[in-house]
């Protein structure tokens, strides 16, 4: 009898420890249960989409985001028929997520008055044509959002400060007063030997007898160049296209072939749009003036870069000291065949 409840107590031990394990297990050493988290797919782009084109499946791509940071505006995957089909209003680049406000369809692609590519001149900026050739756009290497440098090339000239014309002035000479035999002094000034220029008088060291000398040709100009913008964003090479409802990327002139069909050309541009600011357009209208002889050019730069750099103008003196290029002295022999312009180290191309 006492052995059997000697059992019962051991029994009663052992399911006590044991459920004290159990509660001791699930409190303290139970590692705690991992709860998959739940994320909603949006759409990105999955590509680059210029503006005005039509959004496609193969443009896009998914993220997951956790769903208390979608907001209304994105698209989630059950509205990809809501997304496909639309037209970007403004230049998508890989990976931005789309929403509402970047797409719309034919008729609200563009939000704004007036032409499509005005949305990309950002505010407080403006977009100013120039003109260019192969040499001043870096052999073409430019193009639609490129960042540029801007150079410019000035000759001066002497003028008179009184007449504002080019230095030497020339020269005249007066005629002599008269007086008549029977009446008060007459005063008569006539110009006699025009178009002589004006000279200066100097006075020979060896004979010292003064000699009067007269320029051989007209005022050589005297060239300077300076970098004026740095960091502009190219708009667009060439022509835009006058095409109702064009984008920036629809080419200018098409043709139509012997087939009927329309074909794109890639004419040679003689044009470049460029975003600066108001005052900059400005200096560039007033520097595109025919008169003033001045030469644009423009120097490729990388996009990430945005340091500035101070730069001296070149003219000869600085050429000369900067590197180190000495002036020929007079000798008293010199190369035949006499040569006395340097020939041009780049061909003329003719366009066809």
């Amino acid at each position: 009898m006492r052995r059997s409840r000697t059992l019962i107590f051991v029994f009663l031990i052992i399911i006590i420890a044991a459920v004290v394990a159990f509660v001791a297990y699930n409190q303290f050493l139970k590692p705690p249960a991992v709860v998959a988290p739940v994320y909603t797919e949006i759409y990105v782009a999955g590509q680059n989409i210029s503006q005005g084109s039509t959004v496609t499946v193969d443009s896009l791509t998914t993220i997951k985001i956790a769903p208390e940071n979608i907001i209304a505006l994105m698209y989630t995957l059950e509205e990809q028929s809501n997304l496909v089909g639309k037209l970007a209003k403004f230049p998508l680049e890989q990976g931005v997520v789309l929403t509402e406000a970047m797409v719309g369809d034919s008729s609200t692609a563009v939000t704004i008055p007036g032409p499509s590519w005005a949305a990309l001149i950002p505010p407080g900026m403006t977009a100013m044509s120039v003109p260019i050739n192969r040499l001043s756009l870096s052999g073409y290497a430019i193009n639609n959002g490129a960042h540029v440098n801007l150079n410019a090339c000035f000759v001066f000239v002497d003028v008179d400060p009184i007449f504002q014309t080019m230095l030497p002035n020339l020269t005249a000479f007066l005629t002599s007063p008269f007086t008549p035999e029977d009446g008060p002094p007459i005063i008569s000034l006539g110009v006699d030997g025009q178009d002589s220029p004006q000279g200066k008088l100097e006075l020979d060291p060896s004979l010292q007898l003064p000699y009067y000398l007269i320029p051989s040709e007209h005022q050589r100009p005297r060239m300077v160049c300076q970098m004026l913008l740095q960091d502009i964003v190219v708009m667009k090479l060439g022509e835009f296209s006058r095409d109702l409802g064009a984008t920036i990327g629809t080419p200018s002139v098409t043709t139509v072939n012997e087939a009927g069909e329309t074909v794109q050309t890639n004419p040679i541009p003689d044009m470049v749009t460029l975003i600066v600011t108001p005052q900059d357009a400005i200096t560039l209208t007033y520097l595109l003036n025919i008169e003033q002889q001045t030469w644009l050019s423009m120097t490729l730069r990388n996009p990430n870069d945005q340091a500035r750099q101070a730069t001296e103008a070149a003219t000869l003196q600085f050429l000369l000291g900067q590197y180190n290029i000495p002036v020929p002295a007079k000798l008293p022999y010199a190369l035949e065949p006499t040569l006395s312009s340097l020939l041009p180290s780049v061909e003329p191309v003719v366009a066809p």
